[in-house]
């Protein structure tokens, strides 16, 4: 709304002309956006379904009775600040109205007295990243840019085949929204390693490939629209640090499925907003190392079991066991194949092995989180920039 109105409200009052700047715009909509989720966030929580805790899940009665599903005010103070201060373009809103999508499967899984199914769940994941680069893609060829090498086109970019590229930013965006949901499970911990990645891109959109100069000198191609999709980003930011005021251990609400899905594709698409659908690697690298890991596990007991292989836990390391069926006991599990028990030895997510196995407790699991996420984000942001 401003920079629609900026030209008619400058002739009022000059100063109004820095709403047609975006780097004012960047600032407003972030600020404005946590101002709106630290003081509006407690009368509305109330609204939310609480959470009910999980059998198998260990200290899941801290949980237990909190509002979760905190992702739709999340995302409703998101929509308002874009409003506000995000020029108009139909790209940008596409992929908003495809973010506020992917948030209401997650908070309907929320709501939900049983939890989704993982194929339930998986096929809303993938059919909206699939709908998201179609949305981005509309009308545009299917450029990258990858860092130490460069092609001989003018901009420095690679042309790949439109259902490739389809592919890979499908799975990319797929994989970034599960790795950010399996990443849930301590207070702030998500959210504070997610707000860096955010920060990181919103930056790197901004100043480095929404800015000709800098883009030419770096030998980067220069995105346009690069600010307009920063202060996407930035605004995103902006109601994760207003969420955070709120989650800081204790925690008093919780995000659930509508937030970490909604972040987690968010973050996939300024990565490709960027020009480099794997940047997303360089963002938000311990998301993908703690979620990451657990869904390589995953995969890898699926494979297995398809082989016939006994993959089930052993009993008595399991918490509430439901069905004692389908855990083993200690003559079965001393049977199993060597990576099944090296598996089963490796707490997923790997904030869950720290906790665990290595005693860390909460907060130092969150603090040594975020150090190891700066230092790998520092470091492999100035490898895609400076290698080319």
């Amino acid at each position: 709304m401003f920079p629609f109105l900026a030209p008619s409200l400058t002739k009022i009052w000059g100063p109004f002309r820095l709403f047609g700047s975006h780097l004012t715009l960047i600032f407003l909509s972030t600020a404005v956006s946590a101002l709106l989720l630290i003081f509006f966030f407690p009368k509305l929580w109330h609204f939310l379904p609480h959470d009910k805790g999980k059998a198998f899940v260990q200290k899941s009665e801290e949980a237990a009775g909190k509002p979760t599903g905190g992702g739709l005010i999340i995302v409703l103070s998101f929509v308002f600040s874009l409003l506000l201060f995000m020029p108009f373009s139909l790209q940008l809103w596409g992929t908003v109205l495809c973010l506020t999508l992917c948030m209401l499967t997650g908070f309907l899984d929320d709501c939900s007295g049983s939890h989704w199914s993982e194929t339930k769940k998986g096929f809303w994941d993938f059919a909206i990243s699939l709908l998201v680069v179609l949305v981005m893609t509309w009308g545009t060829e299917p450029r990258i840019w990858v860092p130490i090498f460069r092609s001989a086109a003018s901009d420095g970019t690679y042309l790949l085949p439109y259902p490739l590229y389809v592919f890979i930013t499908t799975f990319i965006l797929w994989v970034t929204i599960n790795v950010v949901n399996c990443s849930d499970g301590v207070d702030g911990l998500a959210g504070s390693l997610s707000l860096i990645g955010l920060f990181g891109l919103g930056i790197f959109l901004y100043a480095i490939i929404g800015h000709s100069t800098i883009s030419n000198y770096l030998l980067l191609p220069h995105q346009k629209d690069g600010a307009k999709w920063a202060i996407l980003t930035f605004t995103a930011a902006g109601t994760l640090s207003g969420y955070l005021w709120h989650n800081a251990k204790p925690s008093a609400v919780m995000m659930g499925d509508a937030g970490s899905r909604f972040i987690g594709l968010l973050i996939g698409i300024s990565s490709i907003a960027a020009g480099n659908p794997f940047l997303v690697l360089a963002a938000i690298p311990m998301l993908y190392i703690d979620g990451g890991i657990g869904l390589g596990k995953l995969i890898i007991f699926r494979l297995l079991k398809r082989c016939n292989v006994d993959v089930r836990p052993l009993l008595a390391n399991v918490v509430n066991p439901k069905h004692p069926e389908n855990f083993a006991d200690e003559e079965a599990a001393a049977k199993q194949i060597w990576i099944v028990k090296t598996l089963h030895k490796l707490r997923c997510p790997l904030h869950d092995h720290c906790r665990k196995n290595l005693k860390w407790s909460d907060t130092q699991v969150l603090v040594r989180f975020m150090l190891m996420q700066i230092l790998l984000m520092t470091a492999l942001f100035l490898i895609a920039i400076k290698l080319r």
